[in-house]
């Protein structure tokens, strides 16, 4: 029996973000009656901590910690680690494998390492994208990201890349390229759709299908949001734009009002965040084009969602994007406003051509980005860690 602990996420079936959707589809599509996966799962309610919930061979451990905002992910992580130490000890766990995602504990892995490595227990990180790069972040911030990333890189016995962007990084900063891995994020391609919850999205918001282009990801500066209200109001259009994102009103959100006007326009929409996953498909096939503004990072889940479903996706022109995309997306960037063309380009192409560039990117996910790929590839690097 294999062993297989997942940190680093919320949990199991959490209904939020990136992470825990890998956590999901990854374990969903894993199908081995040989295989137990252990995954802590994130609660604020002290009356459900360290219970454990068994479901087949996943164990969801619920761990209590204080919603205490930017550090709630660290102190959570931290509790986890220490916890499933304990449980792998406890309960004389052999074959086992430690997955973390993200660089959240860095200075502390030393000490992890050598407690993991005592139980015969081997460590596989993702570094997920450059958070230290992330404009959110003041300077403080950024540098304890950075040694956070050092300390994940070089106490694990192997690294996952989901961007062949990041294991260039990686590889070239670190000079470890005998244990970096690239494997992708995964997604479906799925047409399906429940059209009456759908339907009264688009009627409360005033929607109509093919007469909007859809932006979904984080309320931050490095996903050029400010870029796109400016370049879709210099464009011709008529179509709506729907944002699909966690705003609240705060110094960002003001900028945003003071330098682009957004609120006098009748056809921008802030919707806010959309966690019910059929609605969000719904929003992303209805699409005329979806527009992915983000710059930093690796393999993005929402850009691998649009390429599933939405006919033409406009993406910010960086190599992580370009990596993904390939031929099959358009790319704007910061100059001579070439989104603001590109979306007049859109909306006067034939429909011979939008299905063209919709068939291309299928083909794109169909030949990297499913999760039969992704787990498979998992599964080779489980073997090499015996």
């Amino acid at each position: 029996m294999r062993n297989i602990i997942i940190i680093g996420s919320r949990g199991y079936r959490y209904n939020y973000g990136g992470w825990e959707t890998f956590v999901t589809e990854f374990i969903n599509n894993y199908k081995d009656s040989n295989t137990k996966f252990y995954i802590p799962y994130l609660t604020f309610d002290k009356n459900k901590d360290k219970s454990i919930d068994i479901n087949n061979n996943i164990y969801s451990i619920n761990l209590y910690v204080k919603n205490s905002g930017f550090t709630t992910m660290f102190n959570f992580t931290i509790k986890s680690m220490n916890y499933m130490i304990n449980y792998i000890k406890d309960n004389k766990l052999d074959n086992t494998i430690m997955i973390i995602l993200g660089c959240k504990i860095g200075p502390l892995m030393p000490k992890y390492y050598k407690k993991l490595h005592e139980l015969n227990c081997k460590i596989i990180m993702n570094p997920d994208g450059l958070e230290w790069k992330r404009d959110k972040w003041n300077k403080l911030i950024k540098k304890c990201f950075k040694i956070s990333e050092e300390y994940h890189v070089k106490y694990a016995d192997q690294v996952v890349c989901d961007s062949k962007e990041i294991k260039k990084y990686i590889d070239k900063t670190y000079n470890i390229s005998d244990k970096t891995n690239f494997i992708a994020y995964g997604a479906y391609i799925d047409s399906k759709v429940d059209d009456k919850l759908g339907n009264n999205f688009f009627k409360a918001n005033g929607l109509k299908k093919d007469n909007y282009y859809l932006y979904v990801g984080r309320f931050v500066p490095e996903n050029n949001i400010e870029l796109i209200l400016k370049e879709f109001i210099n464009s011709k259009t008529k179509k709506d734009l729907v944002l699909v994102t966690n705003y609240t009103h705060d110094k960002y959100y003001e900028h945003l009002l003071e330098s682009t006007n957004f609120n006098k326009y009748l056809n921008i929409k802030l919707v806010g965040p959309i966690y019910n996953q059929e609605v969000l498909r719904y929003l992303r096939i209805n699409a005329y084009g979806y527009i992915h503004g983000h710059s930093a990072g690796g393999t993005n889940p929402s850009l691998l969602e649009a390429l599933c479903t939405t006919k033409l996706n406009i993406l910010y022109d960086v190599p992580y994007n370009r990596e993904v995309g390939e031929d099959a997306c358009l790319y704007f960037n910061n100059k001579n406003s070439s989104l603001a063309r590109i979306i007049n380009k859109c909306d006067k192409m034939s429909k011979k051509d939008i299905n063209n560039y919709s068939k291309k990117a299928k083909e794109r996910i169909e030949k990297e980005y499913t999760w039969d790929i992704v787990v498979d590839k998992y599964k080779k690097l489980f073997n090499k860690l015996k």
